[in-house]
């Protein structure tokens, strides 16, 4: 089985320059609206992310996790501009970038690429490798001749482990492995600085998985690239991450480096996910369930969207929402009432 590689520390601060966060969200807020009943005058909202606030770092692995539904990839979609947010504001680079119009951010959209789910869904079946991978030199960098637009394919097939001779073929001539190689390509072939990775392996055999995360190791330590990586499977964030980020309902729960997080998680609900995680002895099926049902996102609770599953919830919990704060002795950041 292929071993898959630690990932790089973030990049340290050099000279005169700060530790600006490369993207970092304030108060972040999207909401949906639903179908009206015809017999209610009452317009339904559905929440999926509610102020939510978060820094990455240049050069780091900031992961993202929590149940289905808590509001992940809803996150990474407006941070890169597929969703337009409700309230509250996103900055690439100290750039607030949300309220930008299409010609403005164009520029910026070369920065900010995006790996998604499922490779095949992604990839147009009626474009070959080299026009999928070409479309988006030639329409965020139109200063690039022919000749220079195939060398930048190249170079970035190269570059992911694929066969030059990919070039004219279509996406159902590939594996599931091969394809997310292809998609990777995409994202790089603008030279990009962040990227936001959607489940990138999910879809994929766990042999294949463990050669992309290597991949994407490795063209974090080439490029200097930063990821937003959202994924369901802890213990590849274990492993692969530098900080970790847990949500719940649209809510940030916890938020702390990845070796803190695993060993001492301060959140009930941390603590519920990594009891989860699939283990030989002590793990999930030698535990107790939690009692309790996600809340309705359209009807959010009061006070803590954990409470109802919490073993530690009090009338406070139930009646005032817990604010995402940072702890005295460590460096996490946590949104419970109790946690001290």
């Amino acid at each position: 089985m292929t071993e898959v590689k630690t990932a790089p520390e973030p990049m340290a601060a050099t000279g005169g320059e700060t530790d600006q966060p490369i993207v970092e969200t304030r108060g972040l807020e999207v909401r949906f609206a639903l179908p009206t009943h015809f017999l209610s005058r009452e317009k339904p909202v559905l929440h999926a992310l509610n102020t939510v606030d978060v820094a990455i770092k240049p050069g780091e692995t900031f992961c993202v996790v929590g149940e289905s539904g808590c509001g992940k990839t809803t996150l990474g979609r407006a941070i890169i501009g597929l969703q337009e947010p409700s309230a509250g504001e996103i900055y690439f680079n100290g750039q607030r970038i949300d309220q930008m119009d299409e010609r403005t951010r164009k520029p910026i959209r070369r920065d900010m690429q995006m790996v998604f789910q499922n490779p095949y869904a992604s990839l147009n079946p009626r474009r070959n490798v080299f026009d999928t991978l070409a479309e988006p030199v030639r329409h965020l960098m139109p200063e690039k001749s022919s000749s220079e637009v195939r060398a930048q394919v190249e170079d970035v097939l190269s570059a992911t482990g694929c066969d030059p001779s990919w070039q004219r073929r279509l996406p159902h001539e590939f594996s599931g492995g091969q394809r997310q190689r292809i998609a990777i390509a995409r994202a790089l072939v603008t030279n990009p600085a962040f990227i936001v990775a959607d489940e990138p392996i999910s879809a994929l055999d766990v042999s294949i998985q463990a050669q992309i995360l290597n991949l994407l190791t490795d063209l974090q330590t080439e490029r200097g690239l930063t990821y937003l990586f959202i994924t369901h499977d802890l213990s590849v964030v274990e492993h692969f991450g530098t900080r970790v980020a847990v949500m719940y309902l649209g809510q940030v729960m916890e938020l702390a480096d990845t070796t803190t997080l695993f060993a001492t998680p301060k959140h009930p609900y941390t603590r519920l996910l990594l009891d989860a995680i699939p283990q030989l002895e002590g793990g999930s099926f030698d535990k107790p369930r939690t009692p309790g049902e996600l809340p309705d996102p359209v009807n959010l609770p009061k006070g803590c969207p954990f409470a109802a599953r919490c073993p530690l919830a009090t009338d406070l919990c139930r009646k005032e929402r817990p604010r995402l704060r940072q702890l005295e002795t460590t460096a996490t950041q946590v949104a419970c009432h109790h946690t001290e």
